[in-house]
This record gives C-alpha cells, structure tokens and sequence, in this order.
C-alpha cells in the first residue's frame, strides 16, 4: 500500500499539487497545498500538505519561509508512524538547513532522512521522490558519491512504480561534481564529466524521451553545454541539443533561473565576448548553493583569461580556489571536529555522539568512509553476489606532504577521489579507506574485469597533471585485488581475508615495480 492510499481528504488535489511540482510548476502548487492546510480535517491529509508545500518553497528559492515551514511541517508529522514521511521531511529540512548554511542541522537531517527512508516497507512513487530529494541534498553537500547512490535508487524505485527513467535523471548532480572539480584545478576532469552528461541527453534525444525530462533537468544539460563551451570544447548546436533553448526551461525554479544567468555568461565567453560575460556577472544574483560559491569566480577566471588579462585571471581563480577549499574546511568542522565539540549539554552530547557514529563519509573526499565500505561489502556477499575488492596505495605521497605540506596533500587526495571515480563502471564502488589508501568494490565482477579496472585507474592516474598540483612530485597508484569467498570462514572472516590477500597483491605490485 503506497503513502496516498494511507491519506482520506482530497487526495486528488495532493496529487495534482504533486504533478505540478514535477514540471517545476512549485507557485500553483502551493495555492493547492495551502487550500488543503487551511481546509482538511484529515491529520494524513495535512501533513503531507505541509510536507509538499516546503518542496514547493524550496524549489521557489523562498528562503525566509523555510525555518517556520520546517516547524509546522515536522509538528504534523511528530506523531505519524510514517517512514517515508519522516524520511522525506528530513530530506528536505536537509535541503534548506544546506540553504541557510546550517551544515551541522544539515547532517542530522540527512542521518535521520536515510534511516527513514531506507526503513520504508512497501516503497513507492513518494518514496521515490523521497530518496531524489534526499540525493539532492548530497549533491548540494558536494557528497558526490552518497548523491549518484541516492538517485539509483530513486530510479529503480521509480521505475518499479511506472515513472519514466528520464524523470530521474538528474544531470545537476553530476553537473555540481563537476564544477567542484574545476574550482580545484581540474579542468580536464571536469570536462570529462560533462561530456558524459551530454551523452546523456543525447541518447535521451534519439530516443525520442527527451519529453520525460523534468524542466530543471533541460536547465542543468543546458549549462553543462554552455559551461563546456565556456571552457573550449565543442558543443552540440542542433535545436533539442541548444544550450540557448535548454537554458530557457526550469519554469520557476530557482535553481533554473541561477543557471539561466550564469549560462549566458558562459555562452558569452564562448562566443568571444569577454567583456560582455564579465558585465553579466557583475549584475548576476545567484545563489551560493546552486553550483557552488566559487562558480562565478571561477566563469570570471576564464573571461579575463579571454580579455587577455592573465593577472586579473590569476587573482579571480585563486579567489575561486579558496572559497572552494573554505567550503571544504567548514565540511571537516562537521565532521571531524564533531557536532559533540560545539554542545555542552550532557543530553545533546549523547546525541550527538549517535550521529558521530552514523556519520558514513570521509569529510576530506567526500567519498564513503571504511564503516560505510565495510557495511556495503558485507550486504553485498550476504546477497550472495560475487565480489572483488581492490586495495589503492598512492605512490609518492608523502613526498607531496614532504615537499608541499599538508593542505597539498588534502588536494591530492580529493583529486585521486575524483579520478578513480571517473573510470569506474555504472554502479562500482569506492571509498577512503584511511591515510593514501582507497578501496575499490566491483560487484558482480570476477578477476579479469578487475585487471581492466586497475588498468584504467593507473592510466588516469599516470596522465593527470601532477605537475601543475605539486610541481616536482609525481603521484601514481598501485592496486591489489582479490575475490571474496563467500563460502570462507564466515562473512566477517572472508571479508578479513580478501583484505589481506589484496592488500600483499598491492605489496607486492609495489615491490615489482620498485625492482623494475
């Protein structure tokens, strides 16, 4: 039984406030929703209400109705044993604490989101929905990796309800990964990443399922054509394909309309016009958390660069490097510090050791941490998939600390996430596993796909530009696999020794190569 079979007063009303919102339609929608609050009677009725109308708010970019939405909201919901409810809310209270720069009330909603929604016993179409809203928090968070989970798995709970896989697409995720890379110096890996989000679209489009596309999605390929034409590459120009006409979607999402301003400063700078590009921005008004702070900084980087000004580029894109890395530094105060560190009270130290527990990421890579990878192996050999895990060591890192201190070090470290990413297949996983070392997990996979795997890794690795990073100390990577068996001493035990047996493959990778 789906959430609105639960709910007895007009249910057709919630619905259509719902399809509204799909085609970012959020201003009608929320007419209907405060009808429903002002009229109903029904406890169901009027917190899913009051749930739908903060998307709606959120989506309308109508910040300072968040904190008092968030209150009637939650009170509504308080007393519902409803996970998707919860679930949903939480996702969504995450998504405006992240507007209102409250990281560490961000966090705990995104705790509380994922244990609710992942706690829902029949899914469907609004758990779905659920699960989008709660990637997009992720994504916003520049928890990259959490953010493409979160939206699989609203794809195949969509799918399973009879949503459309376009309606999922959801480009601004990857779109948001790759403007990070490019505020920390790297371009080509940015590039890489809008590349293929325009494969994307482009099968979308010869598929003639371009119609499924929510507006906002159209926005988001729109400025990753125009953010890849801003940086010197091709773009496809046919009339679907026009960052111009994707550009013009969105209806009256608030996200949209920052894209739609900051494309046309790209789309200048691609077409010549500097100067013109540089104007735009100085009139621009977007928001911080649409792609990052650092965004414009960076878009005016690239125009002086094309105005011939070097200096007034270097000083834009050092302004766009730091504000990427304060981003990062108020990222690791959540995380490392602790929200613990910040509360006196006895009660809420307690609490706020529980979700120092459940915190599942690295802060620094933004990748899974080794809880998180030790949890997702184990669920994943207990369903009796085949596993192969693979252990990567950097090589020459300490001489990256050594020589260039420790903030260069960090840098590598989340440029190493970045590129090992890049090369995975659809639906591998990687993690931080501690200090240099990462952890590959491919699932369904046997030894001969891991060899292919390392093969790409070392490949990316080897061509990155390390020079330009930390000048005078190449970075390289050497990888050991190993194949668990399921069938060993016990879960736990198996997992132990698939470990250790990739960890001497990594050993002894490197003892060869040191030989050669």
């Amino acid at each position: 039984m789906g959430w609105l079979n639960r709910v007895n007063d007009q249910v057709d009303v919630l619905t259509r406030a719902r399809a509204l919102q799909e085609v970012s339609r959020s201003a009608e929608s929320c007419l209907l929703l405060d009808g429903v609050i002002r009229s109903t009677d029904d406890q169901y009725a009027r917190a899913d209400a009051l749930v739908q109308r903060l998307s709606a708010l959120i989506n309308l970019g109508r910040t300072a109705e968040y904190t008092r939405a968030i209150e009637e909201a939650s009170a509504a919901v308080r007393d519902l044993a409803e996970p998707y409810l919860h679930g949903h809310l939480n996702a969504l209270a995450a998504l405006a604490a992240h507007h209102q720069g409250a990281l560490d009330r961000c966090v705990t909603h995104l705790v509380k989101a994922a244990r609710a929604l992942g706690a829902v016993e029949d899914p469907d179409r609004d758990t779905a929905w659920g699960w989008h809203d709660l990637a997009m928090a992720y994504s916003y968070l520049s928890f990259h990796g959490y953010a493409l989970g979160a939206i699989e798995r609203a794809r195949q709970l969509g799918l399973a309800a009879g949503i459309p896989e376009e309606t999922f697409a959801a480009p601004g995720i990857r779109l948001r990964n790759a403007v990070a890379l490019d505020h920390n110096g790297d371009s080509d890996g940015c590039l890489r990443v809008l590349r293929d989000v325009a494969a994307d679209l482009g099968r979308f489009l010869r598929g003639g399922r371009a119609e499924e596309l929510r507006p906002s999605s159209l926005a988001a390929y729109g400025y990753a054509a125009a953010r890849r034409a801003a940086l010197g590459d091709r773009v496809e120009t046919a009339a679907d394909a026009d960052p111009n006409r994707l550009l013009g979607h969105g209806a009256d999402s608030a996200r949209a309309r920052d894209m739609r301003q900051l494309g046309q400063v790209c789309l200048a700078i691609a077409a010549g016009n500097p100067i013109e590009a540089i104007t735009r921005l100085d009139t621009a008004r977007v928001s911080n958390e649409t792609l990052g702070a650092a965004e414009p900084a960076r878009l005016r980087s690239i125009a002086y660069a094309r105005a011939g000004d070097h200096a007034a580029a270097h000083r834009a894109d050092r302004h766009a490097f730091r504000l990427a890395a304060q981003r990062n530094d108020r990222l690791r105060d959540v995380y490392i510090d602790g929200i613990a560190a910040r509360i006196d009270h006895e009660e809420m130290r307690r609490e706020a050791a529980r979700f120092e527990g459940e915190a599942l990421t690295d802060p620094l890579t933004g990748l899974p941490n080794r809880r998180r990878l030790e949890r997702y192996i184990a669920a994943v050999v207990a369903g009796g998939e085949r596993v192969v895990i693979g252990v990567c060591d950097l090589d020459g890192f300490k001489a990256v600390n050594t020589r260039h201190g420790h903030h260069s070090g960090d840098l590598v470290l989340q440029r190493i996430a970045g590129v090992i990413n890049r090369v995975m297949r659809r639906g591998d996983f990687v993690a931080r596993y501690g200090g240099d070392e990462f952890v590959v997990v491919l699932s369904g996979a046997g030894m001969a796909e891991a060899a292919d795997v390392a093969r790409r890794i070392e490949a990316a690795v080897r061509t990155e530009d390390w020079e330009a990073l930390v000048p005078g100390t190449p970075v390289g990577v050497t990888i050991g696999f190993a194949e668990v068996e399921a069938n060993g001493p016990g879960l736990r035990g198996a997992i132990g020794a698939a470990f250790e047996t990739a960890d001497r493959e990594m050993l002894a990778a490197k003892n060869r190569l040191r030989a050669g």
